[in-house]
């Protein structure tokens, strides 16, 4: 018996063999160019998954399936489709229905964060490549088995968040390679503090916080609520949990923290080179956090071994004057890429970085990783280092005290409570 062509993509990936696609497999009898569309289909079409940037078909991909638990958010979902893409997807209320769809290709993953890991292994099992919103799990043990799901499936996983190989950074204008550029070049010397501050535009969304003792409410007719708590442990229903302001309670995500945290935080992983480590602590000032919604907090601060340090500045420094973004023992990079070494200003520094070497390419084209089996640039490796941090902020949070963390190992040093909250238990049948 023939293999057709998604069964030979399958294939591919999990023998981790090919890199050009035989004519008779890709076509059935007839020939498609490898430019040929492949399919994709979006699990959550609430807001961000109607976004023009990711609800499309063209050239290189279709919409052919769209999934979400709200029957209106799905219902214009299609009569987006329809309108806009002249296409007629398929609608799921169960995303493993979408999954097991054969004529997706692609998952995109556009739920609460408190489903990316399920959603993530379960694509990875059925032979789906997978792009993901951030944060990429909203626990530090599923970001290990999202990471174990896509290595034995040989899948290829993006992680959608993009600074660390395009557009400018927040606040520093410029894109981030001059200023990984500048680190290698050792002329800040080492170690380095970065502060990601209301200067390079943390405050956006950092007030976004829970309500508490909400009050009980009716389930709307057009939401199967208990399909979207899932994992989740069961509360009450009230209308804002769901949708637009999930991200106020630590059962779904982490707050400002959790939505723009990776954003921040990703880019200086890679501008440091420290994609395949962690820090060895997290320390947090804020108030006593809630246990169900989330508050704000002041300062939080991750160390590594080597000395270097992430600040994250919230409440009470949004305006704290000219803060450096980058801070060595021989020189400081300030917002609008001004920098200074030896303490005086270097005005001809974008000429000193155009000698210096290139940071190493990197694979910036997903679908293109898809048709190679070529990891993508921001990957299941490197996009769970970035996404640890967030999450060991968050349990630093909640039990509001400093953490210590075994970079091998991957949990907290002589802390049992804070251990509880890497591999949280999931409600009812659901399990990764």
């Amino acid at each position: 018996m023939g293999l057709d062509r998604r069964q030979f993509l399958k294939a591919a990936g999990m023998a981790g063999l090919f890199t050009i696609i035989p004519r008779r497999v890709l076509g059935g009898g007839k020939y498609i160019a490898p430019s040929d569309q492949l399919t994709k289909g979006i699990i959550g079409v609430g807001g961000m998954g109607r976004n023009q940037l990711h609800f499309c078909s063209n050239e290189m991909y279709r919409l052919t399936a769209i999934c979400d638990v709200d029957s209106q958010h799905l219902q214009r979902g299609l009569e987006q489709a329809r309108s806009k893409l002249n296409e007629t997807p398929r609608t799921y209320s169960d995303f493993r229905d979408l999954i097991h769809d054969p004529n997706v290709d692609i998952v995109h993953i556009v739920t609460p964060p408190h489903w990316h890991g399920i959603m993530a292994c379960e694509a990875a099992d059925a032979g789906k490549d997978i792009w993901c919103e951030k944060p990429m799990t909203r626990t530090i043990g599923e970001g290990k088995r999202v990471q174990e799901a896509i290595r034995r499936n040989n899948r290829i996983f993006r992680l959608h968040t993009w600074f660390r190989f395009e557009d400018n950074f927040y606040g520093l204008g410029t894109t981030v390679e001059p200023l990984k550029k500048l680190i290698d070049s050792g002329l800040l010397g080492w170690p380095l503090k970065v502060t990601i501050s209301g200067a390079t535009g943390f405050a956006w969304k950092f007030f976004w916080t829970g309500r508490e003792n909400l009050v009980p409410e009716t389930v709307p007719a057009h939401l199967d609520y208990d399909a979207w708590l899932g994992p989740a442990p069961y509360k009450p229903y009230n209308s804002h949990r769901t949708h637009q302001t999930f991200r106020g309670y630590w059962d779904y995500d982490g707050g400002g923290l959790g939505d723009m945290g990776q954003h921040y935080i990703d880019p200086v992983q890679y501008m440091l080179g420290k994609d395949d480590t962690f820090p060895v602590k997290v320390e947090v000032d804020a108030p006593q956090q809630h246990s169900d919604a989330i508050g704000i907090w002041r300062k939080i601060v991750y160390t590594y071994a080597d000395g270097c340090q992430i600040v994250l500045e919230g409440e009470g420094y949004e305006s704290t004057g000219k803060v450096p973004y980058i801070e060595g023992p021989d020189g400081k990079v300030y917002k609008g890429f001004e920098v200074e070494l030896d303490g005086k200003p270097c005005p001809d520094i974008m000429a000193r970085i155009g000698e210096m070497p290139d940071p190493k390419p990197q694979n910036k084209d997903f679908l293109k990783c898809v048709r190679t089996r070529e990891k993508f640039a921001l990957n299941e490796l490197n996009g769970h280092h970035s996404c640890t941090l967030v999450n060991m902020a968050v349990c630093a949070l909640r039990l509001n005290r400093t953490l210590e963390f075994d970079t091998e190992t991957e949990t907290f040093i002589n802390d049992p409570a804070a251990n509880l909250l890497i591999d949280q238990p999931m409600r009812g049948s659901w399990k990764i």
